[in-house]
């Protein structure tokens, strides 16, 4: 069984807080991602101020949308941007996206274990009668992933793309989320080899 959240533009999660995306991967001393990153940012343009895009369907979730903006607040700041004054205009719209997705794994399937109910006879590793109990125990598994698009205010055009995914055995928390921000915007502003493996201290987690 696989199921999937979605909150940003063909990207996130729409359950982000409600979901408890924030409260696993609390012992992880870091954080690997596959990272892939496109894009043309213009040489010798300094990062500069930015302000957040919403799209119309993460305005109708502002607190989940607001769980993003702050995880990757650190990693915008680490690569230079900051943010716009209050009355002013930034050079730079930036838009987040993120995507969990729940993924069923069976860990316990031993096909050698009769599976047809009690007290009934099982040619296997033992003969004669045998309990037995057909069962498989199945292991959540999380898949996740965030992605950040830069955009030229005045023009529009996109100028850099990014993106880093990874798994555990558990749904980020926001400190995972943020050290997978500073993943994604690592190479910033060069393309590098996409997609590869970018390992990110994790910090505490915000309480």
């Amino acid at each position: 069984m696989m199921k999937r959240r979605f909150l940003a533009p063909a990207l996130l999660a729409a359950g982000l807080l409600g979901s408890g995306l924030l409260a696993g991967c609390a012992s992880l001393g870091s954080v690997a991602s596959d990272v892939s990153s496109f894009g043309e940012w213009p040489e010798g343009r300094a990062p500069g101020r930015y302000a957040f895009e919403r799209l119309p369907s993460q305005q109708a979730h502002p607190e989940q949308v607001a769980v993003l903006e702050r995880a990757a607040a650190g990693a915008l700041a680490k690569a230079g941007f900051v943010p716009v004054p209050a009355g002013a205009e930034p050079e730079v719209l930036i838009q987040l996206g993120a995507r969990l997705t729940r993924v069923a794994t069976p860990v316990w399937d031993d096909p050698l274990w009769f599976r047809g109910g009690f007290g009934r006879y099982h040619r296997g590793p033992w003969f004669g009668p045998s309990w037995s109990l057909g069962w498989t125990y199945t292991a959540p598994r999380y898949e996740y992933e965030v992605a950040v698009l830069l955009r030229d205010r005045a023009s529009g055009k996109p100028l850099y793309e990014t993106r880093a995914a990874s798994d555990s055995s558990g749904p980020p928390d926001e400190a995972t989320l943020a050290a997978m921000f500073v993943a994604a915007l690592t190479d910033f502003p060069r393309p590098a080899l996409s997609p590869r493996q970018v390992t990110v201290p994790r910090a505490p987690a915000s309480q």
